[in-house]
């Protein structure tokens, strides 16, 4: 078992009142870039406030508000906002399509839906269906965010109690179906300051966020993280290496979380070389862990480590990290992060704890955990099991308390940093009239860390068109959930209880 004993946390009861705290301390202070755009800590705090009270006005208190922006100006402000109007945010990805779309919206029923004016026309036949009483357009060719007249920081409502929902985060589900996370005010605020415990920020620095902000890694690791720390967050719309290369120089970022994917990217840019990387003082990485020859040749060209770490949507989200005062370990996630428990029991039961070195089940405790997932009962009792997190992950701990991570339970992939379930790229090829049996399965690679490749029997005289199957895969899923290959077989193998036989799937992949 690992678990980390440090100072006590909770100095914030919210993340809202982690914002507030800094416009306090740094009125003046830079808090966010986006392009020509910036704002300081007063009028991000005035533009928060603002927002909040028009959200609160509409009745949204104890309601939820979804949030379909990329990463903006815009989407800073009304994601505070609508936590600091007492309301549940559910952040949506942007690259979701109309009919992964739908089936969110008609489980999480917010009253409210704060979307980019360039993804309104897909997004507003998906909100009437699922009867929102209000769709708010903002972002270019719509309404900024970044003034409010007549409004200061003074104006915020009653903050909301530490003890209420705050998110409503969708993660993938194994059963197809997206799974909603809530998590508490306080579950997302302590989880800053676990994080911070291990690897302190310094009061200003300067945190680029590429990351998509509706994801609970971008939101930790760059919206929260900024705030904790009256920090600049330098926003980048999306991932692109010559952006990236270029804001690193030209906004001094002194902060780089990022993820495998970046990491061995950026390293294999013509630029790469050339680019100042002197103001990096941390990096983070998440999703999967690195080569240490990758690690290595990172910390030699930039002067910067890498610290890896571990957690999931469920876990508010960060359970583990190496941590910056002590040894990183090579292909370790690193050491519980405070108030936090991580043991490795056997699969068959769960119920037995093992020793160092024996690989297991990894459950955790902690007060960042999820309250459960929203009308679903069953998924909830089989994740939350004596107030232990079952997280699905086979890893072990060290001697030292040091988690490694080495296979998954769940058929999950991890594509690109991004969580992909084998069932819903599964069920989208099943709903092609010419595919009779299908089978999802990852395959290492070396930029995505796993890519998709999808295993297909087709029905009698459909002739063998993958192209023809990937576009069908892109109308329904986002992009980073369509397969990289397919691959026609006239059957499937199967189990002695006829289940589809992925273990050999992969194993022919071999």
């Amino acid at each position: 078992m690992t678990e980390a004993a440090h100072a006590p946390l909770g100095r914030h009861p919210s993340v809202v009142a982690m914002l507030a705290a800094a416009a306090a301390d740094a009125p003046s202070g830079e808090a966010l870039v986006f392009g020509a755009r910036r704002l300081d800590y007063a009028t991000y705090l005035a533009c928060v406030a603002g927002f909040a009270r028009e959200l609160e006005a509409l009745g949204v208190r104890g309601e939820r508000v979804a949030t379909l922006i990329g990463n903006s100006i815009e989407a800073c402000v009304a994601m505070f906002g609508a936590l600091a109007a007492g309301a549940q945010l559910v952040p949506l990805n942007t690259l979701l399509t109309a009919h992964e779309l739908r089936p969110i919206l008609a489980d999480a029923a917010p009253s409210v839906l704060v979307v980019d004016a360039a993804l309104a026309p897909l997004a507003e036949d998906a909100a009437r269906e699922a009867g929102i009483g209000h769709v708010i357009r903002v972002g270019a060719g719509a309404r900024l965010l970044d003034t409010w007249d007549g409004v200061d920081g003074a104006a915020l409502p009653p903050l909301p109690a530490p003890e209420s929902l705050a998110l409503l985060q969708y993660t993938g589900g194994t059963t197809g179906r997206a799974k909603g996370v809530e998590l508490t005010h306080a579950a997302i605020a302590i989880n800053v300051e676990q994080r911070e415990a291990l690897l302190p920020t310094r009061r200003g620095d300067r945190i680029v966020c590429m990351m998509p902000m509706s994801h609970s890694y971008g939101m930790a690791m760059g919206l929260f993280l900024a705030a904790f720390c009256a920090g600049t967050l330098v926003i980048l719309a999306r991932y692109q290496p010559d952006e990236v290369l270029a804001t690193v120089e030209r906004e001094r970022i002194n902060v780089f979380p990022g993820s495998p994917t970046i990491f061995v990217g950026l390293m294999s840019h013509p630029k790469f070389g050339a680019t100042d990387w002197r103001s990096v003082h941390t990096c983070y990485s998440g999703a999967s862990a690195l080569a240490a020859a990758t690690l290595a040749r990172w910390q030699a060209a930039v002067g910067a480590p890498v610290f890896e770490g571990y957690g999931m949507t469920e876990a508010g989200p960060v359970l583990s990290f190496n941590p910056a005062r002590g040894p990183a370990k090579a292909g370790s996630v690193g050491v519980a992060v405070p108030y936090t428990q991580i043991q490795i029991v056997d699969v068959e039961s769960g119920t037995r704890v093992l020793g160092p070195g024996e690989v297991g089940e990894v459950r955790a405790r902690g007060p960042q955990i999820m309250r459960g997932y929203r009308g679903l009962a069953d998924e909830t009792a089989k994740a939350l099991r004596d107030g232990w997190l079952y997280t699905g992950d086979i890893g072990e701990i060290d001697a030292d308390g040091y988690l490694f991570i080495r296979d998954r339970k769940k058929e999950m992939l991890i594509v690109g940093g991004y969580n992909v379930y084998p069932r819903e790229v599964e069920e989208a090829l099943f709903a092609h009239p010419d595919v009779a049996d299908a089978a999802v399965v990852g395959e290492a690679d070396a930029y995505r860390g796993e890519r998709i490749v999808a295993h297909v029997v087709l029905r009698a005289g459909a002739a063998r068109d993958a192209e023809m199957l990937l576009a069908y895969c892109r109308e329904r899923l986002s992009k980073y959930k369509v397969p990289a290959l397919i691959r026609f077989a006239d059957a499937l193998p199967k189990t002695a209880a006829n289940k589809t036989d992925k273990l050999a799937l992969r194993a022919a992949q071999d």
